[in-house]
C-alpha cells in the first residue's frame, strides 16, 4: 500500500486537532523513517518543543544555504543545547554556487524571478531532496496563516514532489498569537530577529523586517508578488 493509500483511510482532522495528534496520527501512517525540517523560526522550533518527547525517533535537519543571518546560527546552538538535538546540516553542492556566482553574480535573485528560483534551487532545494532520501515522511511548521499560497494546507499531504512521502505540518490551524504565546508560556529559545521585527526568517539578502500592518511574508522577497512567495521547499 502507498502512502496515498495510507493517507486516504486515516480518520478527518479539524482544527480543534492539537499538534501533538497531528504528528501521532502522521507518524502511525508510516513505516519508515521521519525527520524534521527546521529552520529555527519560532514556528520550527516551538514544533520541536512540542514534539520533544519524541525526538529520540526523529532525525532533525536543516540547511545551510551560505547566506543565513548570524542570528539564525545563534538560535541552532540554542536549540541544540536546549533539547540535546543533534542537527543534520546540509549545503548546497559547491560547484554549482560557483558557477552561479560567477555567470549571474551575487544578486541575480533580485533581477528577475526566474533567477530568484534558480539561486533557490540551487542552494534549498537540492540539499533538501538529499536530506530526505531514505525518508518515508518529513515534519515542517507550515501554517495556513503564514501566506496565501499557504491558505490550503493541510495537517498531512502527500509530498508527490519528493517522491510520494507523507509531509506532516502539525502546526497547521495555529495562529500566530498562538504560536508567540506557547514560546513564551514555554520560554521557548526564539531567534533573535524576531524581536527586530522579523516576521519570516529566510537567506539574509531576501529577508526583511517587517512594519506594523504588514502580511507576515512581506518582508520574505518583498520585491515579488504575494502568490510567488515561496522557494520550492514546499511545492503543492
Amino acid at each position: 500500500m502507498n502512502t496515498a493509500e495510507v493517507l486516504s483511510g486515516l480518520p478527518h482532522i479539524d482544527p480543534e486537532t492539537p499538534p501533538e495528534e497531528i504528528f501521532r496520527i502522521g507518524r502511525q501512517a508510516v513505516s519508515g523513517p521521519i525527520t524534521l525540517a527546521c529552520s529555527f523560526s519560532i514556528d520550527d522550533v516551538v514544533l520541536i518543543d512540542l514534539l520533544k518527547n519524541y525526538l529520540d525517533n526523529i532525525r532533525v535537519f536543516a540547511i545551510d544555504t551560505g547566506r543565513l543571518n548570524e542570528e539564525t546560527y545563534q538560535a541552532a546552538e540554542s536549540a541544540s543545547e536546549r533539547y540535546g538535538l543533534k542537527i543534520d546540516w546540509y549545503f548546497p553542492a559547491r560547484e554549482a554556487v560557483e558557477n552561479l556566482e560567477r555567470n549571474k553574480g551575487l544578486f541575480s535573485f533580485r533581477e528577475s524571478l526566474e533567477n530568484r528560483k534558480d539561486c533557490c534551487s540551487i542552494r534549498k532545494v537540492e540539499p533538501l531532496q538529499r536530506a530526505l532520501q531514505g525518508a518515508s515522511g518529513w515534519i515542517t511548521g507550515m501554517r495556513r496563516e503564514q501566506s496565501s499560497t499557504r491558505e490550503g494546507l493541510e495537517p498531512l499531504e502527500i509530498d508527490s514532489v519528493n517522491s510520494g512521502i507523507l509531509k506532516i505540518n502539525p502546526l497547521t490551524f495555529w495562529t500566530t498569537q498562538q504560536v508567540k504565546d506557547y514560546a513564551r508560556q514555554h520560554r521557548v529559545p526564539v531567534n533573535r530577529l524576531h524581536q527586530r521585527g522579523y516576521s519570516s526568517i529566510g537567506c539574509a539578502p531576501c529577508t526583511r523586517a517587517t512594519q506594523p500592518g504588514e502580511h507576515p511574508r512581506a518582508g520574505r522577497w518583498w520585491w515579488e508578488n504575494p502568490e510567488q512567495k515561496e522557494c520550492g521547499l514546499h511545492q503543492r
